[in-house]
């Protein structure tokens, strides 16, 4: 019995010590994975600038670091996005100065004035210029290290990852609650640092203006770059990133605001160091007046401190898009615009133009109880002959029924078969009418750099278009309005 005892003594202890290797293995992979990840490797996404190349950028850079009492970047790179940080060779934990390297996003630039610039520089350098940036640096990083060896984790399917990787971030959990404050406290003294360098007010609207900025950014992207997508196309070279000053040159800051309106921030990390902007400006706005109210009026962009602004558009534009993507035709935005007005106008009005084929053929006589097939291109009618099969009592009876809908939809009758069909039926048509004034030279294009890039319209097509076309899609259609609008650009041939 004391022997059996006694194996089974020997072979916990030995399954003990296994896992506890294991696991000291396992967590030594995460922290040097995290250490390699620390070292500074050349950059290949950002553009390098160099003192003598941007003077007064640079300038602003060791103005920042000297008021807080900080060692300027060694290197300064100019990226993509609305950002500004500073990264660091990774030496003990950060307890041996290394090599440091600042990144500023043009965007930033474009979107912020010199003064609000030099708070958000100074807030950079704040992180490392308090009495406890030694504790309190070993703190950071080590949240960092733990942050990575628990992604380490995470992403590792094994089952021992699986396993052993849940006693370590169960610790990862208490060290993270733990010291979730000190880095709130870093991150609210580094607003202070700015405040006092910056200016308690323009500390204040930096804050505010960065989600505003990034919003901004975002939608821009989205409206006005993303438009080249669909046909395979870019912007002129330098006007990727740099057609972002004509958006916000063109709207007013109330409109810019706007663009944030509604937008959800993103969700924060469990255990993010940053506390909300509201909660930061607030804290900055309740500290005592400092008599610097004069830097707001101060409105120079920063772009102002970049000499050939177009030269670092464009040379980051090459640093940062992809080799495919950079290799797209180029457009002038007044073509990008045409180019994807059209082939909107074409994707709205093909299901249209397929169901009325599809219903002319089966009115001829022919058999067409398939609801989807090819149709051929040259097979699909113009917008005189979708407007004649109107006419003859066709929309409600064949076609819209030969439109694609839900499932669920097609289970619909009556009023409400109608009434779910109409926007499709309305938006095809619209993308013919598109079409034709396209063909006819009527239809110009409009950047919209103070809303949103489309088509511009001859005034009485703008006036009168709508209602001509909710009466040539209501219960009882009436081509008559929209036919009158039309006959004053000609009808056309065959052709859309």
């Amino acid at each position: 019995m004391t022997r059996v005892f006694v194996d089974r003594a020997a072979w916990a202890e030995g399954a003990l010590l296994t896992v506890t290797v294991l696991l000291a293995v396992a967590i030594l992979q995460g922290m040097l994975a995290f250490l390699k990840t620390g070292r500074l490797q050349p950059e290949r996404h950002a553009l390098a600038v160099d003192p003598d190349e941007q003077p007064e950028l640079w300038g602003l850079v060791r103005a920042a670091a000297e008021a807080t009492g900080e060692r300027p970047p060694d290197e300064l790179y100019l990226e993509a996005r609305v950002n500004a940080a500073v990264a660091e060779q990774s030496r003990l934990l950060g307890l041996l100065p290394g090599r440091r390297r600042m990144y500023i996003g043009l965007p930033l630039l474009v979107g912020t004035t010199v003064p609000q610039l030099r708070a958000v520089l100074a807030h950079e350098f704040g992180h490392y210029a308090h009495l406890d940036t030694r504790l309190g640096g070993v703190i950071m990083r080590g949240r960092a290290a733990v942050l990575h060896t628990v992604d380490v984790f995470g992403r590792n399917d094994t089952w021992f990852h699986r396993a052993v990787g849940m006693l370590y971030v169960n610790y990862a959990h208490l060290f993270l609650r733990t010291s979730q404050a000190v880095g709130r406290e870093q991150e609210l003294a580094a607003d202070r640092t700015a405040a006092r360098h910056a200016g308690r007010d323009v500390t204040a609207a930096a804050l505010r203006a960065l989600p505003v900025l990034d919003a901004a950014h975002e939608h821009y992207l989205t409206a006005y770059v993303g438009m080249g997508e669909p046909v395979g196309a870019l912007p002129q070279q330098g006007e990727v990133y740099g057609g972002f000053r004509r958006m916000i040159d063109a709207q007013s800051p109330e409109c810019i605001a706007e663009l944030s309106t509604g937008r959800r921030p993103p969700r924060p990390h469990a255990y993010d160091s940053h506390p909300p902007i509201t909660e930061r400006v607030a804290l900055i706005e309740a500290s005592a007046e400092d008599g610097r109210v004069g830097e707001l009026d101060d409105k120079r962009s920063s772009l102002t401190l970049l000499h050939n602004v177009e030269g670092a558009f464009t040379a980051v534009e090459a640093c940062t898009l992809a080799a495919e993507t950079a290799g797209l035709p180029r457009l002038r935005w007044d073509d990008l615009v045409m180019a994807r007005a059209v082939v909107d106008a074409e994707g709205w009005a093909r299901p249209l133009q397929v169901a009325v084929a599809r219903a002319l053929r089966s009115a001829a006589g022919a058999h067409d109880d398939a609801p989807a097939g090819p149709v051929e291109d040259d097979a699909l009618p113009g917008l005189e002959a979708v407007l004649d099969a109107f006419d003859r009592g066709l929309l409600w009876t064949e076609i819209a029924d030969r439109m694609p809908k839900h499932h669920q939809a097609a289970r619909l009758t009556g009023a409400s078969a109608r009434n779910f069909m109409r926007p499709r039926v309305f938006d095809g048509l619209a993308g013919l009418v598109h079409l034709r004034l396209v063909e006819a030279g009527r239809a110009t294009p409009d950047m919209g750099w103070s809303g949103r890039p489309g088509l511009a319209l001859p005034e009485e097509w703008e006036q009168g278009m709508d209602d001509a076309l909710d009466a040539a899609v209501a219960d009882t259609p009436d081509s008559a309005p929209l036919r009158s609008l039309l006959a004053g650009i000609g009808s056309g041939g065959q052709g859309p």
